[in-house]
């Protein structure tokens, strides 16, 4: 296992084996037996995770990394040494230095020799007031500690808080000897990281057209990239493995988590709208044209804190007088939870889902689910303050009441907010494999070049975000059937904090369909589509390389994944949602 010690032109095969603590276990061990690799990365960390390892590291000061990390390592660190390749992962989380320790004395246990680095500087909590209550607070660093790291020869490097795109970007600039300025180069391996970084899916995960396009998706195979000197990418899998890599997939990767054509990070702000896709053999994508502009002055910091206690009460409605049945206990409950000498929740929710279906051949399908959700800074206040009324209702209230699970104390609940920070005032230390600290921090902005070598092929796009006015079809339009959207688009969602995205592509990157869908689907429509988001702010970018559309919906999510403000709390089904709503749309374009 060595990392190139000089700048190389070789394409760099890097690969993906992870996409969320918690992702499949085997996984490192797949990649590392399926095909030949350079490099292997996993990406472990999200909002939601920051929490869960503050947590951990209240209870005790050693913890705060991903311990699945190094059970993967129990047999992935032998294999990986076997066939020369890299290992590179975020799985530091909130203490990377005890991760790298405890990757060496796993080293030494199983007899595997292994030069570690790590990487650190991206934990800002004691750094400066963040506020009441912060209980983690890491700015996402770039890819130049990984790229000290691996100049130095380490076999495992080890992170904590860094860009997910930046475990690619990082590893490139190391192999190819790119500079700080090479805007393209690195934009090229911030996409091709982006594309990587959720692992499975880019290669059929997740993908809203998977039954259109007969793609087996039981056990998909991990993405790796093979990327180019030049910054361009071609992505594909291990052959053999199940899935696929089309540039249906890739789109729907590119388009996740993202707001508008720039995509600004530690490294470089990459172009999307500049991106090109095109298939090139079966489970080959390249992708190619990517323009960089110069990084933010400023980095992401992401917060998480304690944002107090939550209970949820789930009432069954079954048959007939749904409406009255959830009115007349909502009252009871309202009634419950005002009473003298009881202190009422800071927040109650309710929300009706009518799942229930006329004349059901199924009880389950005759019901509707109403849903209490309660908040307050003190557990007793959410607690069976709120369970046990509900439950003392059993034989008092509607016809056919019961509850999906039993009294249940209050749980906490988390927020994740984002903050930023100078550049140049946050720290980015590189500990090398012989323990040397190599300073690699930033200042706030590096004056912009065309890197050498580098085609320069016209004017950077602007962005787009123009609606097209609202209008009456033409005289002699094409004939409609009213159907679901998702029979022409694809689409993908997930969340940003409170904020949460949906990227909607055009079938096949039909560009005449593209254009239908640039006309139609106006934030308006949007709106009146998912009636959730009728009061929300939306934003809309376009994406013509893409054949695509990105909308930005803020504030859906409240406080971030782990308030658990939504049914969907992550936004992961809003696509979906959408694809489900009835359009006229064009017989033309129907399959």
């Amino acid at each position: 296992m060595t990392a190139p010690e000089s700048a190389s032109r070789e394409p760099l095969r890097i690969g993906n084996a992870s996409g969320f603590y918690g992702d499949r276990a085997e996984a490192l061990t797949e990649m590392l037996t399926g095909g030949p690799l350079d490099i292997l990365t996993g990406d472990y960390l999200a909002e939601l995770t920051m929490l869960i390892l503050g947590r951990d590291r209240l209870k005790d000061s050693t913890r705060g990394y991903a311990r699945t990390f190094l059970r993967q390592l129990e047999t992935g660190l032998g294999l990986a040494r076997d066939r020369g390749v890299t290992l590179v992962a975020n799985a530091g989380g909130l203490n990377p230095a005890a991760l790298a320790d405890a990757v060496r004395e796993l080293s030494e246990r199983v007899g595997v020799p292994a030069r570690v680095a790590h990487v650190e500087g991206d934990d800002l909590l004691a750094d400066r007031d963040w506020g009441e209550g912060v209980l983690t607070a890491n700015a996402y660093l770039g890819g130049a500690g990984i790229s000290a790291c691996l100049r130095a020869g380490a076999d495992v490097v080890v992170t904590g808080r860094v860009a997910d795109a930046s475990l690619v970007s990082g590893c490139a600039a190391a192999h190819f000897g790119w500079s700080d300025d090479d805007w393209d180069r690195l934009a090229g391996a911030v996409v091709a990281g982006h594309v990587l970084e959720c692992g499975t899916q880019a290669t059929g995960g997740n993908y809203a057209f998977f039954v259109r396009d007969g793609i087996d998706v039981r056990h998909p195979g991990f993405p790796l990239a093979e990327l180019a000197e030049d910054g361009s990418a071609v992505l594909t899998k291990h052959p053999g493995t199940g899935g696929a890599v089309t540039v249906g997939t890739v789109t729907a990767q590119l388009l996740y988590e993202t707001a508008g054509p720039r995509y600004p990070g530690p490294d470089v702000t990459a172009r999307l709208d500049s991106v090109r896709l095109s298939q090139a053999g079966t489970d080959r994508v390249r992708i190619e044209g990517v323009r960089g502009e110069p990084r933010p002055d400023r980095l992401k910091v992401g917060l998480t804190r304690l944002g107090g206690y939550r209970n949820e009460v789930t009432f069954v409605l079954t048959g007939l007088d749904v409406p009255a049945k959830a009115d007349l206990v909502r009252e009871q409950m309202e009634a419950a939870l005002s009473r003298p000498g009881v202190r009422r929740p800071a927040q109650v929710d309710w929300s009706l889902a009518r799942t229930d279906r006329a004349d059901a051949a199924v009880e389950e399908e005759a019901s509707a689910l109403l849903r209490l959700v309660v908040r307050d800074p003190e557990e007793s206040v959410v607690g069976r303050a709120v369970s046990g009324p509900a439950i003392e209702l059993a034989l008092a209230s509607y016809p056919g009441f019961h509850v999906t699970a039993p009294p249940a104390r209050g749980a906490p609940y988390g927020v994740f907010e984002a903050a930023y920070a100078d550049a140049g005032s946050v720290p980015h230390v590189a500990v090398l494999p012989d323990g040397t600290r190599l300073d690699v921090s930033f200042p706030a902005a590096v004056p912009r070049r065309q890197p050498a070598g580098s085609p320069d092929d016209g004017p950077r796009p602007a962005p787009s975000t123009e609606e097209p006015p609202s209008e009456a079809p033409p005289p002699g339009a094409p004939s409609t059937r009213r159907v679901p959207l998702g029979l022409v688009a694809g689409a993908r969602s997930g969340d940003k904090g409170g904020s949460a995205n949906i990227g909607v592509w055009a079938y096949g990157a039909d560009p005449d369909l593209y254009l239908w869908l640039r006309e139609t689907l106006t934030t308006d429509r949007l709106r009146v589509l998912l009636p959730e988001v009728r009061d929300l702010p939306v934003t809309r970018h376009e994406f013509r390389n893409l054949a695509a559309l990105n909308f930005v919906i803020d504030g859906i999510l409240g406080d971030g994944v782990a308030s658990q403000h939504r049914f969907d709390p992550q936004a992961k089904a809003l696509g979906e949602w959408l694809r489900a709503r009835h359009l006229d749309i064009p017989e033309v374009f129907l399959p």
